[in-house]
């Protein structure tokens, strides 16, 4: 029998990539604060996702999701003035940016250092990733656990979101319990868009669905037979919903009119940060 090669030595390389958190949930990585910087610089959300090459509708999901998490706006708009306006970053948005800067330096070199101790190992090197939650709900809000009521079958959870907003839900008795759900507790509702019901005059009329954000209507992105809608609320968060185009169309859904999202109770997934 011949012998038994071994491999050729192989230049061993350690690389890094830096994900903030917030409470648990992912809040994004060199990404989403490049697009932040960008915006800055470019004073146009739309120019900023240029440069990236990134969609219109993208840059402002990736902002609708940090606005959320962070519970206060990182981005905000301007109007009037030459130009008509434009967009620019909230002071906690600036000093994001301004540490996220520091914190990628220091990673850099730690990052550096870590490969010059890797030099020479090249059998027996482990690469250890930690997976991460996925999900296909476009609303995710995070939150405080105010009540926990229990029922027959299932609970109901009050959850406070940002801007001293309320959302229920509706879980079995183990859930509550495996969960760990009780007052205090950090929570976060997770709600698909599809769910979301829009009402534009509301006034006199009543609805069984437990859930209602008031706000106003930020964009809206038509396709060919449903539009996604966003509604900014108080706090800086935002919540989508899809509609037909024909129900947006008699509603009279425009960007900077008042509109209600609502939705019910068991349409509310709750998760806690791992």
């Amino acid at each position: 029998m011949g012998k038994i090669e071994r491999p050729a030595e192989v230049e061993v390389k350690v690389r890094g990539s830096i994900w903030l958190t917030m409470s648990g949930e992912n809040f994004g990585g060199a990404g989403r604060v490049d697009l932040l910087a960008r915006i800055a610089e470019c004073g146009s959300i739309s120019q900023a996702a240029k440069t990236m090459k990134m969609s219109y509708k993208a840059a402002w999901d990736a902002i609708d999701a940090m606005n959320n998490l962070a519970g206060e706006p990182l981005v905000e708009r301007q109007t009037g003035g030459k130009g008509g306006g434009g967009t620019q970053l909230t002071s906690r948005g600036k000093r994001l940016v301004e540490n996220f800067k520091i914190i990628e330096k220091e990673h850099r070199l730690f990052i550096e250092q870590l490969s010059r101790q890797a030099e020479g190992i090249t059998h027996d090197f482990l690469l250890i990733r930690r997976l991460n939650m996925k999900t296909s709900a476009r609303n995710q809000f995070l939150g405080k656990v105010t009540a926990v009521k229990k029922g027959a079958v299932n609970d109901e959870i009050d959850l406070e979101i940002a801007g001293g907003l309320k959302i229920v839900a509706i879980v079995t008795h183990e859930s509550t319990e495996g969960l760990g759900l009780k007052v205090g507790a950090e929570a976060f509702a997770l709600v698909k868009a599809s769910s979301v019901i829009i009402v534009t005059d509301g006034s006199g009329a009543k609805f069984s669905a437990r859930n209602r954000l008031v706000g106003t209507v930020a964009r809206v992105q038509e396709g060919a037979v449903n539009s996604e809608v966003v509604i900014e609320v108080p706090g800086g968060g935002a919540i989508a919903a899809v509609i037909t185009n024909e129900s947006c169309k008699t509603l009279g859904i425009a960007a900077g009119k008042p509109a209600t999202a609502i939705f019910k109770a068991s349409s509310v997934i709750v998760g806690v940060p791992a």
